[in-house]
């Protein structure tokens, strides 16, 4: 009994807590923003809330902050972590775009392409257990697509009294699958989702769309040339091993998480395909070297500017930990035949739990994804999905149903993992960016009456809008 009246005090005592910030917005809903309070001191005034810095830019106020967050959001008495995000504040009554990498957060001011569409404001996430943004100590069990999105549902709660008209989720790849799940849990948050090249593995073990893929994308000369390239690394696997060892060796780099240098070389060849076509167009085919005459530095060369030979040491493993855990027990990972190997390939493609310490226990949940399909192909409202047609992200993409209203999945022609609404053919890029400003409320009337009228309503600006590619292995969507 003393045990049990224990466990309701500190119950209790946590709820008032951690509940003060739904408290605060609740009151504060009512009211809005605070007249003549400046917004740094309204933002910092939500409990669990603390700055970080603060960096000028025109026309904005730009903060990197901390909220606190339960480490579980079904039982937030058992402790808090430190989550980092930024807000790029324009004004009060703009809409707002909840953007998520689902990795790491930019710290720089930047803003994605549904800001730019409707003028807003934007608040950027960091995905929970990456770095700093990880519960200390870290258990990986409480990493998960729910607990995620809870994470955007209590921030969102906490800003909405200050943010108070519209909000748009967004987000690419890991960012995009991440905005949809939100959708999924919290589908009464958001007034509208824009969802970029978000794979969606609905069936982990059956991969025959991505091999589909590769038999068509681009012309035959480019498959043909590119598969060369990475058979020629196989055929010469000693020579191209011998500059890896000096390569690791100059660089402090390890190989304990995958198990030895050779399976660290092989999984970035085997990536070689993959990373042309998610990073590069068709254009840049030429840069191909030709195999058959090729030097061992030029073959080098070029498989480490499209794959990169630090991915798969230790050193370049440790920031993706997270990932490579979600893909080893949620959101699954692509595995494809790569039959011009046949005779060369030790490993084949490996799997996630290849690339996370043996320290951290993974368990497969084969249903989390099919609930995801599900729900968006029954239950879609205001969302819309963008792939690039040369991205073998897309091959297995998000489909709508009967159940969906008022939803879009649009393809850019000649696109990679970049793919943009800029980059749609005319007509869907004027019919996107009508649908996004009609979400956000900020449509004019011109477009209400004709959406060929639709344009972004920000000013370019050539920093500010800067698209930050970050090179990462197949595995990383």
């Amino acid at each position: 009994m003393r045990k049990a009246l224990r466990w309701l005090l500190s119950l209790v005592v946590l709820i008032g807590t951690m509940g003060a910030a739904g408290v605060t917005a609740g009151a504060a809903t009512a009211a809005g923003p605070e007249a003549g309070t400046d917004i740094k001191d309204q933002v910092l005034a939500i409990p669990g809330m603390s700055l970080v810095e603060e960096k000028p830019y025109p026309g904005y106020r730009f903060f990197v902050l901390n909220y606190k967050q339960p480490v579980d959001h079904r039982q937030p008495w058992k402790g808090t972590f430190d989550q980092r995000f930024t807000l790029l504040h324009k004004d009060t009554t703009r809409p707002t775009v909840f953007f998520t990498s689902g990795y790491n957060v930019n710290t720089s001011p930047r803003r994605s392409e549904p800001t730019t569409i409707v003028d807003g404001n934007q608040v950027s996430l960091e995905y929970r257990f990456f770095t700093p943004s990880r519960p200390a100590p870290a258990d990986w069990s409480k990493l998960d697509i729910w607990q995620a999105a809870s994470d955007q549902h209590r921030l969102f709660k906490a800003l909405k009294p200050l943010y108070n008209k519209r909000w748009i989720a967004t987000g690419g790849s890991k960012g995009g699958m991440t905005a949809t799940y939100y959708e999924r849990f919290y589908p009464r948050d958001m007034d509208g989702v824009v969802a970029y090249v978000a794979p969606n593995d609905v069936v982990n073990k059956e991969d025959s769309a991505y091999d589909r893929f590769f038999d068509r994308v681009g012309t035959k000369e480019c498959r043909d040339r590119l598969n060369a390239v990475q058979r020629e690394a196989l055929v010469r696997r000693d020579a191209l091993e011998a500059k890896y060892a000096a390569y690791a060796a100059e660089n402090g780099y390890t190989f304990t998480t995958v198990g030895s240098l050779d399976k660290a070389f092989e999984a970035v060849v085997l990536d070689y395909v993959w990373a042309f076509w998610q990073y590069s167009l068709l254009a840049d085919c030429g840069s191909i070297p030709v195999a058959a005459t090729a030097t061992d530095q030029e073959i080098w060369d070029s498989v480490d500017a499209i794959s990169g030979f630090s991915a798969y040491a230790d050193q370049g493993l440790e920031t993706y930990t997270p990932y490579y855990y979600q893909a080893g027990t949620q959101l699954g990972s692509p595995d494809i035949k790569q039959r011009h190997l046949a005779g060369l390939s030790r490993y084949g493609y490996q799997p996630p739990r290849n690339f996370v310490p043996a320290s951290i226990p993974m368990q497969f949940q084969p249903w989390v994804m099919r609930d995801v399909d599900t729900w968006v192909r029954n239950n879609a409202r205001h969302m819309l999905f963008v792939y690039g047609q040369n991205d073998p992200w897309g091959a297995e993409p998000f489909h709508l149903g009967y159940g969906s209203r008022d939803s879009y999945v649009m393809t850019a022609p000649g696109a990679n993992h970049g793919a943009r609404v800029s980059m749609l053919k005319d007509d869907e890029k004027a019919l996107a960016t009508a649908r996004i400003l009609e979400w956000a409320g900020v449509a004019p009337a011109a477009v209400k009456a004709d959406a060929d009228k639709a344009r972004p309503l920000a000013k370019p600006d050539a920093k500010l809008d800067r698209k930050d590619v970050e090179r990462r292995q197949t595995l990383r969507p």
